[in-house]
């Protein structure tokens, strides 16, 4: 019997290592992201998956690098961040 329960622990923490974490629409990605945004985004970054960063406000892309996937801030053809505006 403790073979057999530690058997299924082990095939399931191996499984689940398996898994990928992609987030879905927990992730906060805007179903579409504003026209305004698109105008002044810097095509050469993902403008499919985009989303606001509640900490500061402003719009982060979605980056898939050689080893990890992550966030990182949306920048105009300038350079320069794109940021919502602060409540008055």
């Amino acid at each position: 019997m403790k073979k057999t329960v530690l058997g299924l622990s082990l095939a399931a923490m191996a499984l689940s290592g398996c898994m990928t974490v992609d987030g879905g629409a927990s992730d906060g990605v805007l179903a579409k992201v504003p026209e305004e945004v698109l105008a002044i985004a810097d095509p050469k970054q993902n403008l499919g998956a985009v989303r606001v960063n509640p900490v500061d406000g402003c719009f982060e892309y979605r980056h898939i690098g050689p080893v990890e996937t992550t966030f990182l801030p949306l920048r105009s053809k300038e350079g320069r961040p794109i940021c919502t505006q602060k409540p008055a």
